[in-house]
């Protein structure tokens, strides 16, 4: 009888089989377990990072949504800052429904605008006739060198050119000390500091060719400044001032007085001083005295 293939297998050959079946199913069990922990450490890491971009997001969401309300909050407060700045809407008058009341009224206010414009007209013409009249009683103003000549030939006043640069040193013209302070070019004005007889006085916005006019203690005309010419630092102009003061002119009257004690006056002779001569004396000669010019 003969022996089948199972019984001449070696014995160690059924032990090894196996054995080797058994390490290659741990095998793959061990590939297979070691690549699902790879892939789920692969998830975990991408869970971690979308939650971090998750919660980046929403931080961003915060961020934009809190500027958005604040500019929202903005938006109304400044709209409610127009309306409130905004007059309320004036409702048109209804001319047809208007009472004769108002219409009668309304003349009545037009009527008083006209008189007020009318007064405040006359009263800017009054202004401009006083400016007129003092330029006239105190001599007239001088723009130019060539009518300063011609009103100092009528030998009516003295009058002193003067240039001045700006400084805070006094510089004497005439009766008085001139400091220049400021001199703008642009506005055509000048700001002065005066000496007048020991008074210290601060003139501010002196116009170009606007008399400045002061008054001496023993003067009834006022000295003059004038300012002809104002440029960088610098201003041209001019001082007037009375070619006799009130004790000058009082002097002159004693001493005429006082030269003819016994003259008589003769109003058909123009001759100051002129006397009768005394029976069988001859005649004096005639002497005619100076007379201090009317200012």
């Amino acid at each position: 009888m003969e022996d089948s293939p199972i019984d001449t297998v070696s014995p160690v050959v059924k032990l090894v089989v196996p054995l080797v079946a058994a390490v290659v199913v741990a095998a793959g069990g061990v590939g297979y377990a070691v690549h699902e922990h790879h892939a789920a450490q692969n998830l975990a890491a991408q869970n971690q990072q979308v939650k971090a971009e998750l919660s980046s997001t929403r931080g961003q969401l915060s961020d934009l949504t809190a500027k958005v309300n604040a500019l929202a909050a903005q938006a109304q407060a400044a709209e409610q800052q127009q309306a409130a700045a905004q007059p309320a809407p004036v409702a048109a008058p209804n001319r047809a429904a208007r009472p004769r009341a108002s219409r009668a009224t309304d003349r009545r206010l037009t009527r008083m605008q006209a008189q007020l414009d009318a007064q405040g007209k006359e009263i800017e013409e009054t202004r401009g006739d006083l400016t007129n009249t003092a330029t006239q009683l105190t001599g007239s103003i001088a723009k130019t060198h060539d009518e300063l000549v011609v009103l100092e030939k009528k030998g009516e006043r003295n009058y002193v050119e003067f240039d001045i640069q700006k400084s805070k040193q006094f510089q004497h013209e005439g009766p008085i000390s001139i400091s220049l302070r400021k001199a703008d070019t642009k506005h055509q004005f000048a700001d002065l500091q005066l000496m007048v007889e020991d008074r210290n006085l601060i003139q501010k916005h002196v116009n170009l060719d606007q008399p400045v006019m002061y008054y001496q203690s023993d003067s009834e005309q006022p000295i003059q400044i004038v300012i002809n010419d104002i440029t960088r630092d610098h201003i041209h102009g001019y001082v007037s001032a009375p070619k006799y003061r009130q004790s000058e002119l009082t002097s002159m009257a004693d001493a005429n007085a006082n030269a003819t004690p016994n003259a008589t006056p003769n109003p058909d002779d123009s001759i100051v001083g002129d006397t009768q001569p005394a029976p069988g004396t001859q005649a004096a000669p005639r002497k005619k005295l100076t007379v201090p010019p009317q200012l």
